[in-house]
């Protein structure tokens, strides 16, 4: 599955719920230049980045690294190095 694609069933799907998961992304300046925030806290998922913030940040999705289930910690996407 593509990185879209998952962020869409988060926020499409009626089986699941946006705050049990959290994306994790590249953000220059944050504490080991990583940032992670609560998918209830995305406004749109457009076709090659995500906003949060009421639409203020832009999050491309190539500094996404990972998607992860914050319940019990399993990671449903992670971008693939090399």
């Amino acid at each position: 599955m593509t990185l879209r694609e998952v962020l869409n069933k988060i926020f499409w799907d009626k089986d699941e719920k946006l705050e049990d998961y959290e994306v994790t992304f590249i953000h220059r300046g944050a504490y080991m230049n990583r940032k992670q925030i609560s998918c209830d806290k995305i406004m749109k998922v457009a076709s090659s980045y995500f906003t949060y913030e009421n639409d203020e940040v832009v999050i491309p999705f190539h500094r996404v690294i990972e998607v992860r289930n914050s319940l019990n910690g399993f990671v449903v996407w992670r971008k693939r190095l090399g």
